[in-house]
């Protein structure tokens, strides 16, 4: 089982930290997409989430989200299609049996299309042991989703309500534990 990678470096208090960049890729007709996860370490822990991942050595943010897109879709976006950064997120998790911190940054993607098939190929080895699935899903899905699984960032569908008619040009934060 793969453990987390050389870009989480602990921070002043010993947790392994990085910093990452989010996507929330909407398609032409207004869906939103997600991925599913797990845990390998504890199964019982799942959740959905969005697109997204660390920065590497040099990376920027957008960058960072472009390449993450195509690695766990297949989806590819140039950095000026992106909105933002809507939203900047701290957290502090539990994964792969360790505590773990992440700073990240989260843009806006709309595509021009509506994609059917999500390519899984040029995944890394540890995004094919934790990606278990993806859904485009309608707002009214995703507040659904919301209130009976773990959705991440918390309080996703209230914010998706609001950029899907357009960002209102502020950079919230949220801090989550």
């Amino acid at each position: 089982m793969t453990t987390l990678g050389s870009d989480w470096v602990p921070d002043d208090d010993g947790i392994p930290h990085r910093q990452a960049a989010r996507m929330v890729v909407f398609a032409a007709d207004g869906r939103l997409l997600l991925l599913h996860g797990r845990d390998g370490h504890d199964p019982d822990h799942q959740w959905w989430f969005t697109v997204g991942g660390g920065l590497e050595p040099g990376e920027e943010p957008r960058q960072a989200a472009v390449r993450e897109l195509y690695e766990e879709t297949g989806i590819q976006v140039s950095t000026q299609d992106l909105i933002g950064p809507v939203l900047s997120r701290s957290a502090q998790f539990h994964f792969m049996n360790v505590t773990a911190r992440q700073d990240e940054l989260f843009y806006l993607a709309f595509l021009q299309g509506n994609p059917q098939n999500i390519a899984k190929e040029h995944r890394t080895e540890l995004e094919g042991e934790v990606l278990t699935g993806e859904r485009w899903v309608t707002q009214s899905e995703l507040e659904d989703l919301a209130a009976s699984e773990t959705v991440y960032p918390h309080g996703l569908a209230q914010m998706v309500s609001h950029w899907r008619s357009g960002w209102d040009g502020v950079c919230r934060h949220v801090i989550e534990r």
